[in-house]
């Protein structure tokens, strides 16, 4: 990575670190001193700064607000023991930040710029990492489209900004889930591979109507016949059926989720059967019935693993194995507590040191 990128930094005369409640975390809600921004015009990304959290402006007439051109990742990092501090395999989250800018005709990001903004943000803020068990500082990269213009086009203008903010768990409890037949998070031919807006937007209806019936989240299906498994909520899904480890294989409608990935990577290393394909709800419903299945939980940066308890589908709940007896999951969740903390060896690369 280049340490040529020349950005600029206004420092906060007034740090908010003293007044948080590091004890009281609730997600998203809290945002450390300083934010990047970038932008882009002409063909290229210039104007690289870090500057005090605050408010920006714009105009109303901006293309991200009337057609949606804007869209996200998610990254954590984590302090260990020794008060060194490293993000959580950001190549990755780069390499979809592209995919996602592709999908959208929105400008790539070129990678070393993606890395270095988040380094050098999170290095500046690293006070703002929470030392406690479970805890960590979250980023957001985001890029929206700044035209304004009220023409159904590709802008030419971008805003490219990262935030962080120290979180605790995103969920506190095993999770009760409704597998959903009506409504559709995405569709064939559609950008459900992209952390596009718009695909959380459009989930949000459904997401109340389950927590009106007493769900945590949802187990979204394919849009065509409602009959296969393609997401948790905010999470991919994986379940252990006869001592193999099953997901749904990733297509267009399908997050190609970093921490997918990294469970999946770990599995293999543990010499654990994977089978990544379409999943009926059917085969789901029916192991559960038959005791075949022993394990199920989302996997996600900001979820990490997520245990479901319950399935609700079409009135029943079926009640799965208690998630503090399950075996692989809880090695998962050990075990990547255990690298990003810094307490074993990182022997996949995957813990990008943050300063010196």
């Amino acid at each position: 990575m280049s340490d040529k990128l020349n950005i600029s930094i206004t420092k906060t005369a007034h740090s908010r670190l003293a007044d948080i409640d590091f004890n009281n975390l609730p997600f998203g809600k809290t945002f450390s001193d300083h934010m990047f921004i970038a932008d882009y015009s002409d063909g290229a990304w210039k104007d690289f700064r870090i500057v005090p959290y605050g408010e920006i402006g714009f105009s109303p007439a901006i293309s991200a607000l009337h057609y949606g051109q804007a869209f996200f990742e998610g990254i954590k990092a984590y302090k260990h023991a020794d008060g060194k501090v490293s993000i959580f395999r950001p190549d990755k989250n780069a390499e979809r930040f592209n995919l996602s800018a592709q999908r959208l005709c929105m400008p790539e990001l070129p990678v070393d710029i993606f890395l270095k903004s988040l380094e050098t943000l999170v290095d500046l803020d690293r006070e703002w990492v929470p030392s406690r068990a479970n805890h960590s500082l979250y980023i957001r990269p985001f890029m929206f489209a700044t035209d304004p213009f009220l023409g159904v086009t590709p802008s030419a203008t971008y805003k490219y900004i990262v935030l962080t903010g120290p979180v605790g768990p995103y969920f506190s409890k095993n999770l009760k889930v409704k597998v959903e037949t009506y409504y559709s998070r995405a569709c064939d031919g559609g950008f459900g591979f992209a952390k596009a807006a718009g695909n959380y937007g459009g989930s949000m209806l459904p997401a109340m109507k389950a927590t009106q019936e007493g769900f945590d989240q949802l187990i979204w299906t394919d849009s065509k016949e409602h009959a296969y498994v393609e997401e948790l909520g905010a999470a991919n899904i994986m379940f252990m059926m006869d001592g193999k480890l099953i997901t749904p294989s990733t297509r267009d409608t399908i997050l190609k989720g970093v921490t997918r990935d990294t469970v999946l990577t770990l599995a293999k290393g543990w010499n654990i059967p994977i089978e990544e394909r379409r999943i009926s709800v059917a085969e789901i419903i029916k192991g559960i019935k038959e005791g075949r299945i022993t394990d199920a939980f989302g996997v996600g940066t900001a979820a990490t693993i997520a245990h479901i308890a319950e399935i609700g589908h079409e009135g029943e709940l079926y009640t799965l194995p208690d998630p503090a007896k399950r075996i692989f999951s809880n090695r998962v969740l050990d075990t990547l507590n255990e690298l990003r903390y810094g307490r074993s060896a990182d022997e996949h690369g995957w813990n990008f040191a943050v300063g010196k």
